[in-house]
């Protein structure tokens, strides 16, 4: 069955459903424990959420120990074509294509793509498999490697972290993350270079607002920031709804 999510009470509904998205219960990593899948196998406003405060580690070189890492901010959720209405600025909206393919798999691999040729922007797929959508990772606060991921980024170290990490295709560049690299890598497989960590980090209050950076759907309150970061992009000072995660 169709789920219908149009902007009119969505808010209301994600304070209810927000509080039915499963917790990490995995084992230890030594940046956190690894995510469960169950966590990622929902639908993406749910996953959004709960996703702020887990961390994105890239082990950028061949030492195991040599991680680049970043605490999730912000995230926006995607929909997947089964919801009605569909989400027109979902990659996924008309169905599966070569370039989406990621997105209609399991839950927990990444789907990197490119824009304007050069920079990337990286997304977590949800749901189950044949049920497609995802969560675009915004922001995160640096926690590991934040020399490389200065250099990365061609900044001075003194740089701060908005200036790092703040902004999808910064968070790429600073992590060293690439479409031919990185795209459909499963995120919660412990041999993987690029993984989904809990570390602990507890977050009771999150903010949402409508998406930015798109030209479809831009009053679907979809994106959700951590309160009070630094990292979070676009403009510092936040409207929105604040809602309890339970």
């Amino acid at each position: 069955m169709n789920r219908g999510f149009a902007p009119e009470g969505m808010l209301e509904l994600q304070e209810k459903i927000v509080q039915r998205a499963p917790k990490s219960d995995s084992s230890a990593r030594p940046l956190g424990r690894l995510l469960p899948r169950r966590f990622l196998e929902a639908p993406p406003e749910q996953v959004a959420p709960r996703l702020l405060g887990k961390v994105l580690a890239h082990r950028a070189g061949d030492r195991p120990t040599q991680w680049l890492a970043g605490r999730i901010v912000e995230a926006e959720a995607y929909l997947g074509p089964h919801n009605c209405p569909p989400d027109p600025a979902a990659h996924s909206h008309r169905g599966p294509t070569p370039r989406n393919q990621v997105l209609f798999g399991a839950a927990g691999h990444a789907y990197v793509y490119s824009i304007y040729g050069f920079y990337f922007c990286m997304n977590i797929s949800c749901e189950v498999e044949g049920r497609a959508g995802c969560v675009l990772l915004r922001a995160l606060e640096p926690l590991a490697g934040v020399e490389r991921m200065a250099l990365n980024r061609d900044l001075a170290l003194e740089s701060t972290a908005r200036q790092l990490t703040s902004g999808p295709s910064r968070l790429c560049q600073a992590l060293g993350l690439t479409r031919q690299a990185h795209n459909g890598l499963d995120l919660l497989d412990s041999a993987s270079p690029l993984q989904l960590l809990d570390d602990g980090y507890s977050v009771d209050e999150v903010l949402v607002t409508p998406r930015i950076g798109i030209k479809n759907a831009v009053d679907w309150p979809l994106r959700f920031t951590l309160p009070g970061s630094d990292c979070v992009s676009g403009a510092k000072n936040l409207g929105g709804k604040r809602i309890h995660l339970q």
